[in-house]
């Protein structure tokens, strides 16, 4: 009993010590080794974590937002302290318009020519010089149909979304701006415009669609069409592949209006307390193999050679995944318009919601 007792204390000792040690080098060598990392949640293989501390001894902090939205006022806020994001294209523009991001050091970014330079092309639309932010992921909206149900190529218009055969077979994105584009893009407008006419006719479209609507879901969309609660889903591209192999039936159209893409970017925050660890992860990210590992896992649109390269072999799939330049020619971004129009974008979809 007395030589546990006299252990428990040795051990209580020891680890008092231990904690005193670290708490003292707190601000050393310890804190030197760790990665703050604000993403969208599930947006790399997580393995590749265990990959990337292995091999530096750099321990990743990985916290996740829902929206874009929502890592906003973290940011701006600066109450935490992240080392690298992943955000949006629009975001990106929003962040470097309050100088919360710094510039990248490409002398430590030597897995930067293994991006496409198309799509750093359209990175540089948010951040001009390309200066600030490093393509992650690439996709485009589009309608994924049952061809059991509708033949293949009826559907090419997001007009044909007002059919009246389709009734109760849509599911469409439950959110503002990505409604809009679709009621925009139908009507032959621009998804960023800021006139307010423009605007109340795609709330028209809108409501004029809303009784075919099976259901408004963000989440919900890809399955319910893989398991045939419905035979239209408006996805993204992302979606296609896994949703072609649980059912083969599935077939994806970008509509021939265009349609909207998004660009998601690595960047490091002006406030990082770890910025040459951000540097490592975003090589880390960029190389060949690591680009191929995040594709399988997320068989999202990767902008990097290797992927694309790989994907070309798959004739079948290379069409979801890269879509043909004369359709992605057609598309847009979605860019940061502003408190004064989101105001007003939000003012139609509380009307349209309403209704």
């Amino acid at each position: 009993m007395k030589k546990k007792i006299v252990s428990m204390l040795l051990i209580i000792a020891l680890c008092l010590g231990l904690t005193a040690c670290v708490g003292n080098s707190d601000k050393g060598a310890r804190n030197h080794k760790v990665l703050k990392v604000y993403s969208l949640g599930d947006y790399f293989d997580p393995a590749l974590i265990d990959e990337f501390e292995k091999e530096t001894g750099i321990k990743v902090v990985l916290d996740n937002f829902d929206t874009n939205e929502e890592m906003y006022p973290v940011m701006t806020k600066g109450t935490v302290k992240y080392d690298v994001i992943c955000a949006s294209d629009y975001m990106i523009q929003k962040l470097l318009k309050k100088k919360l991001l710094a510039k990248l050091d490409y002398a430590k970014l030597p897995n930067y020519e293994n991006i496409d330079q198309r799509y750093m092309k359209l990175a540089s639309k948010f951040d001009k010089n390309n200066e600030y932010a490093i393509p992650h992921t690439w996709g485009v909206l589009g309608i994924m149909y049952n061809t059991k149900k509708i033949a293949k190529g009826e559907i090419n218009s997001w007009n044909d979304l007002l059919n009246k055969k389709y009734d109760q077979q849509i599911v469409m994105p439950d959110s503002v701006r990505d409604n809009f584009a679709i009621a925009l893009k139908a009507k032959g407008y621009s998804i960023n415009t800021k006139k307010e006419t423009e605007l109340k006719k795609a709330t028209e479209f809108l409501q004029n669609q809303r009784h075919l609507v099976y259901k408004y879901s963000n989440d919900a969309a890809r399955d319910l069409a893989i398991g045939g609660s419905t035979d239209i889903a408006v996805v993204w591209n992302g979606e296609v592949l896994y949703s072609r192999e649980e059912n083969s039936d599935l077939d994806f159209v970008v509509p021939k209006e265009g349609s909207e893409e998004f660009l998601d970017m690595w960047a490091i925050p002006a406030n990082a307390e770890h910025k040459k660890n951000a540097e490592k992860w975003i090589d880390f990210m960029m190389r060949r193999k690591t680009a191929l590992k995040n594709y399988k896992y997320l068989t999202y649109t990767i902008p990097n050679k290797a992927v694309i390269d790989e994907v070309s072999k798959d004739t079948e799939n290379e069409k979801y995944i890269f879509p043909d330049e004369s359709i992605i020619s057609k598309c847009e971004s979605l860019m940061d318009l502003g408190t004064k129009y989101d105001d007003m974008y939000n003012k139609y979809w509380k009307k349209f919601k309403s209704n």
